[in-house]
């Protein structure tokens, strides 16, 4: 006999209105075995504490409703779907139950967040009251994001192709982040590269499993620093994007150890890393004098990366990300009570000026201030060890 649910005060609105570009068709119906992804969505998010689920459809939503079982769901059509996501969230949000207290904004390419993991946002506000909460796996922070009410009236502002990110500025002291033993979190579906990789069994557990083969690895490395390696200049990336992939290589052809940070990373997915690290916790790395740190996320994990750096005394730390978004992360950074002297180390906008365009120019300009700083860093521990 199925439990009883209490009365939560969180709303769950799943946004499932994107036209899936990259995927070339509509996602939502995907199989995932016997499940579409939607419908795979739909049953997490049902097995949890919400009061009540909002789906906010666009994009083929009469195919949709006709072909996923939509029991128990409140059904908002999002008719600007092609502006970007800040017209679902505000279509959702203005079809939540006028009495919920904060809303979980879930994913509808994300059908491996469990529904324990959703439980304990929702106990977790209900205890502390954010106005903004964020799940983290292992210090890489994930979706679903739980929104305190207080916060909908700015978040109905918005428009196009701008998230809830676009609000965090204006609520640094009260964004919270949870960590969660759940590597669902951190995993969509995004492409058609990425659903051929479980395609290629029917059996649900095995798609999962699958799935997480690399986020399951314990925080393990890849491979292992050797003594000599420690020792030698050290590139750290924090982040796969089309720039660390680059900066990867460059780190590479100029004789630096390499280390990827990333959650689910493959050593085959970029051979050119020496090391890759599935943790953001930089105590997993040796004590190196010569280590420089790039943090190339492309927003989704610059402060717990920052913060990580900044602590670790690296020699050179560096974020690929506006200027608007860096001062947001230093006044992040400051609430922490990060001192002055230490967050003036974050280099924003990274690299030189040479007027880049692109990734590959992009790293380029960083990787040349890189090894700028890394000669002025040697000669002074050689004028320090010639003084000792």
């Amino acid at each position: 006999m199925e439990a009883i649910k209490t009365h939560s005060g969180v709303s769950a609105v799943i946004l499932a209105a994107g036209m899936s570009k990259r995927m070339g068709t509509p996602k939502q119906l995907l199989k995932l075995g016997e499940d579409t992804l939607l419908s795979r969505v739909l049953k997490n998010v049902h097995r949890a504490g919400a009061d009540e689920i909002v789906l906010v459809l666009g994009f083929a939503s009469e195919t949709i409703q006709r072909q996923v079982s939509l029991e128990g769901v409140k059904v908002v059509i999002n008719g600007a779907y092609q502006e970007g996501m800040g017209t679902s969230l505000r279509t959702g949000l203005a079809a939540v139950d006028p009495q919920a207290q904060a809303a979980l904004i879930i994913l509808a390419d994300q059908p491996f967040v469990q529904p324990a993991t959703l439980d304990r946002l929702i106990e977790y506000h209900h205890s502390h009251k954010p106005q903004i909460l964020i799940p983290l796996y292992r210090g890489f922070r994930g979706n679903p994001l739980l929104l305190d009410r207080s916060v909908f009236p700015e978040l109905m502002g918005l428009t196009g192709d701008i998230g809830c990110r676009a609000i965090f500025g204006s609520h640094l002291e009260n964004i919270h982040k949870l960590a969660v033993d759940d590597a669902g979190i951190l995993l969509d579906i995004d492409n058609a590269e990425d659903f051929e990789k479980l395609h290629q069994t029917d059996n649900q557990e095995k798609i999962l499993a699958a799935l997480l083969e690399t986020a399951d690895l314990e925080g393990r490395e890849i491979t292992s620093y050797s003594e000599p390696a420690s020792m030698k200049a050290e590139l750290v990336i924090i982040g796969r994007d089309e720039v660390a992939k680059a900066l990867a290589k460059l780190g590479r052809i100029c004789h630096f150890f390499v280390t990827v940070v990333d959650p689910l990373l493959k050593i085959a997915d970029l051979p050119e890393a020496d090391c890759i690290l599935h943790a953001l916790d930089f105590s997993r790395l040796p004590e190196n004098p010569n280590r420089y740190v790039v943090i190339a996320s492309r927003g989704q994990f610059d402060e717990e990366g920052a913060e990580q750096a900044l602590r670790s005394n690296a020699a050179y730390i560096a974020l690929v990300a506006s200027k608007r978004r860096a001062q947001e992360i230093l006044r992040s950074l400051e609430l922490k009570g990060i001192p002055q002297e230490t967050r003036a180390k974050l280099r924003a906008p990274a690299g030189i000026d040479i007027g880049a365009e692109g990734p590959e120019e992009i790293a380029l300009s960083i990787m040349a201030e890189i090894v700028a700083e890394h000669h002025r860093h040697a000669a002074d521990l050689a004028s320090c060890a010639k003084n000792l």
